[in-house]
């Protein structure tokens, strides 16, 4: 059985309009709110691109790259979360002088305000380790990333939970989240060996309402027209978060993308979460079925209200 789904209710938004002196781009947004302001975190080839405002929908500014290593460079999804007034930031990146990306490895930096500087501290995981989500949960904080399995019935890139025994340290423990199930998510066909089709299933964002959890990812790839936004669920009081059994839905055999291509973006993926006076909203990046495609990246972030009642995530998104 396939079937597609897509709620097209209410107007999604542009939440960041590149700027003369931004970047272009604003791949795997990451939003998150300190002091009152809003912060967004994107993915950069030369460090983290970062912008703020004092309104979630309006406002955006850029206000800089606020981590950068001379020797590393494609900082990958970065994540940001407040402890005792540390701000930590976690993501991946890669050797400078590298092409393979299989060497990304998550890894932390740590600052004293939201805007950083953020200064290196540690590598969390070794390669090849992405997309890092950390949260806080029961008394325990926990890291959602995705790795590789070569040898699985359905090779490829999957998401896993594990905990941390400190804010820099891994206990070494995962648990599988998010599995490829899919055609829909094959990456590339004979990758890396013939017969062998590669699949990803990756940007892990988890958040929970009452007794209800959700992760949140991406399946595909963004330059691929299949590329989409998925979710999986559980229920349940364990605040070890190894414990829940998560869910692909409405099943992990039906293709039904919470966000997908539409009618006037496509490569839309790779979100985060916020709440904001009872209103859950969803931020992912996407690009204009109309933007200039010599660039190498036009992915800009967007944002729509997100829609949680049990197993049932709805976006309100769009048709035009």
């Amino acid at each position: 059985m396939r079937r597609k789904t897509a709620a097209h209710n209410l107007k999604e938004m542009k939440l960041i309009v590149p700027e003369k002196g931004s970047p272009v781009s604003q791949g795997d947004p990451y939003i998150f709110k300190a002091n009152g302001k809003y912060y967004l975190y994107a993915t950069g080839v030369h460090g983290v691109e970062t912008y703020a405002s004092d309104q979630l929908l309006s406002g955006w500014k850029y206000i800089g790259r606020t981590l950068t290593e001379p020797d590393r460079k494609e900082f990958w999804a970065p994540c940001v979360i407040e402890r005792d007034g540390t701000y930590y930031m976690y993501y991946s990146s890669m050797p400078k002088e590298e092409d393979d990306v299989h060497l990304q490895e998550i890894r932390v930096a740590v600052s004293a305000s939201p805007e950083g500087p953020f200064v290196f501290q540690k590598s969390v995981l070794p390669p090849f380790s992405i997309d890092p989500h950390v949260v806080e949960s029961g008394d325990g904080y926990y890291i959602f990333y995705s790795l590789n399995d070569a040898e699985a019935e359905r090779a490829g890139t999957y998401i896993a939970v594990d905990k941390l025994t400190d804010m820099f340290t891994v206990e070494g423990k995962p648990k599988a989240v998010v599995l490829p199930t899919l055609d829909e998510e094959i990456f590339m066909h004979d990758r890396f060996r013939k017969g062998q089709n590669w699949h990803t299933v990756e940007g892990a964002f988890y958040f929970r309402k009452g007794d209800d959890h959700y992760v949140t990812y991406s399946g595909n790839c963004y330059q691929n027209e299949k590329y989409f936004l998925g979710y999986a669920y559980a229920h349940g009081k364990e605040t070890d978060l190894r414990e829940l059994k998560f869910e692909k839905q409405p099943s992990e055999n039906v293709y039904a993308p919470l966000i997908c291509r539409n009618e006037s973006e496509e490569g839309t993926g790779h979100n985060s979460v916020i709440e904001e006076d009872g209103t859950y909203y969803i931020v992912y990046h996407a690009r204009d079925l109309t933007c200039d495609k010599t660039l190498p990246d036009c992915r800009t972030a967007r944002i729509c209200p997100l829609h949680a009642e049990g197993k049932l995530l709805k976006a309100e998104r769009s048709a035009k």
